[in-house]
């Protein structure tokens, strides 16, 4: 059996491998040169993620592919936050340590607030996460018996409500789905858990090293990668993808699965766009340091969460964002959110950015270079990271492996079941891939 996997992104390396792994015969098509997505990183600095949560999953693919998996060091504390009126806070896994950073009221509130996320995320985890996409039974049973408990009829921002610094701190886990935290549902809440409750780790040699394992694994598995490679249509015949045409010819096989984002796959099967909205994108600015600034995640807030926000729902790049910054060693990853839409001044805005960081951390910057939500567009559609926006209870859910009518094409990625980052596109990857062999649905170790 023949099988072409489209992408070589986290998703589309973890359907490959699976297909390997069960004696397929597997190509894998990738249009630019190097592998990984929005993870392929520019001369050592990272692109898109940075540390790695729910590593069991990682371990297990490490194990069926019989292949030395690279140490993993968990990350204490897990991010270092930073207030616009200078007051910091740096949560750990353990309590204590974290309760001593807050005032009385704000410990009861957090320690309240982490037990919500804890029984939010074990209520969804065997419903939209360690399953094949829900069917209507699957989400019935899970409203009969967690859905009041999931705050249906309340918002994210009233559930974690708890004073000017805890609100924006338990709202900003949203964005990991691609949400605008004042419009998601309370149910996203359950995110937090995975980096308060679960913890985060950092995977030596970063996500290149994993892309790089991951490539290695394929190749010894006979897997034929093909770089430089654009898919420009999938071509159809009584129901079925009968080949998909590419830059440089036609590729027939048994079994098709896209690992691209969902709205291309739609448009080369020849289908209309989406009209759902979108979740939001990033503006990246990508930096070579002087000298060894060690191992750290840290957040600065902006004055006004809200405005940041509010200026992202009307579709313009907010002038006072929230400041992601990722430093290993020599290098930098500095990120904010974004509408998705292009952004009309990139220089403009890098500077701008560049200008804030150095009045928090005066780094000593080499090089640089910009990604904007034009740039993530190469990776999917208007380049929101995670496809549809996650907004209301329909909103969370995340669209299924497969197309109305196309019987041997499987779609898997962050932008379907069960949804974005770099574990859930694992999971759903090699879990679509199984479902198109026929196989049951693998937990990887979770």
């Amino acid at each position: 059996m023949k099988a072409t996997v489209l992408g070589g992104g986290f998703a589309g390396l973890s359907a490959a491998l699976h297909l390997a792994l069960e004696g397929y015969e597997v190509v894998l098509l990738e249009r630019d040169s190097l592998l990984g997505g929005k993870a392929q990183g520019w001369q050592g600095v990272p692109t898109g993620p940075t540390v790695l949560t729910l590593p069991e999953l990682v371990r297990t693919l490490y194990q069926k592919a019989n292949f030395p998996m690279p140490p993993l060091h968990p990350v204490s504390p897990l991010t270092h936050y930073y207030f616009a009126d200078g007051r910091e806070f740096a949560p750990t896994l353990e309590i204590n340590p974290t309760l001593e950073q807050l005032g009385p009221a704000e410990q009861m509130r957090y320690v309240d607030l982490l037990e919500e996320a804890k029984q939010l995320y074990h209520g969804a985890v065997d419903t939209f996460l360690l399953a094949p996409p829900p069917t209507l039974l699957n989400l019935a049973q899970y409203g009969l018996k967690h859905g009041l408990k999931a705050h249906p009829f309340s918002s994210l921002e009233k559930l974690v409500q708890s004073g000017k610094y805890l609100t924006p701190f338990f709202l900003r886990f949203a964005t990991y789905m691609g949400a605008n935290p004042y419009h998601a549902p309370a149910v996203l809440h359950n995110i937090a858990h995975v980096e308060l409750g679960l913890g985060v780790w950092h995977l030596q040699g970063g996500f290149a090293r994993l892309v790089a394992d991951l490539r290695a694994m394929l190749e010894r598995l006979g897997v034929e990668i093909r770089l430089n490679t654009e898919v420009l249509a999938l071509e159809q015949t009584n129901g079925k993808i009968s080949g998909v045409k590419t830059n440089t010819g036609l590729e027939r096989a048994d079994l098709y699965i896209s690992a691209l984002d969902r709205a291309f796959t739609l448009e080369l099967l020849g289908r209309a766009a989406p009209t759902y909205p979108l979740g939001v994108s990033g503006f990246a600015v990508l930096l070579k340091l002087e000298g060894d600034h060690g191992l750290a995640h840290k957040i600065q807030f902006p004055q006004d969460y809200a405005l940041e926000w509010a200026n992202i729902s009307s579709g313009t790049l907010p002038r006072d964002p929230t400041l992601y910054l990722h430093t290993d060693g020599n290098t930098g990853f500095l990120m904010v959110n974004s509408p998705p839409v292009p952004a009309p001044d990139k220089a403009g805005y890098a500077a701008l950015l560049l200008e804030r960081l150095k009045a928090w951390q005066n780094l000593p910057i080499l090089e640089h270079k910009i990604l904007a939500p034009q740039d993530y567009a190469r990776f999917g559609a208007r380049g929101a990271l995670y496809g549809r926006a996650p907004h209301g209870l329909l909103g969370t859910l995340r669209h299924p492996w497969q197309f109305a009518g196309v019987g041997n094409l499987w779609q898997v990625g962050g932008t379907v079941h069960p949804g974005g980052g770099v574990p859930l596109s694992l999971l759903s990857g090699w879990n679509g891939a199984g479902r198109a062999m026929g196989l049951g649905y693998e937990r990887l170790g979770l």
